[in-house]
């Protein structure tokens, strides 16, 4: 499970029976656990709504052959909740 300033977006996030595409450490030693899940993060209206923490900071990758991610970074623990990149236009839900 991710850090306490990340876990109610996963607890939705499950709740809203969105699948997770990958749980894991990710791509460096300087992140912990990332989760992905099949879907667009509307990251304004997430913030507003579960008021973040600040040292939850906004992320996006959009790579040419690395894969995408958009979504929230927590700085102090080094998790990540994830989704699809919304520049990549695909038949996903957008999680609100």
């Amino acid at each position: 499970m991710v850090c306490e300033h990340l876990r109610q977006l996963e607890s939705e996030l499950a709740a809203a029976g969105i699948d997770v595409t990958y749980r894991g450490q990710a791509w460096t030693d300087n992140c912990r656990e990332f989760v992905y899940y099949d879907c667009v993060l509307d990251r304004e209206s997430i913030r507003k709504r579960l008021k973040l923490a600040d040292c939850v900071k906004d992320s996006e990758y959009l790579g040419t052959h690395m894969g995408e991610e958009y979504g929230f970074y927590c700085e102090l623990c080094k998790d990540g909740v994830m989704g699809a990149h919304p520049a990549r236009p695909r038949d996903l839900r957008v999680f609100r």
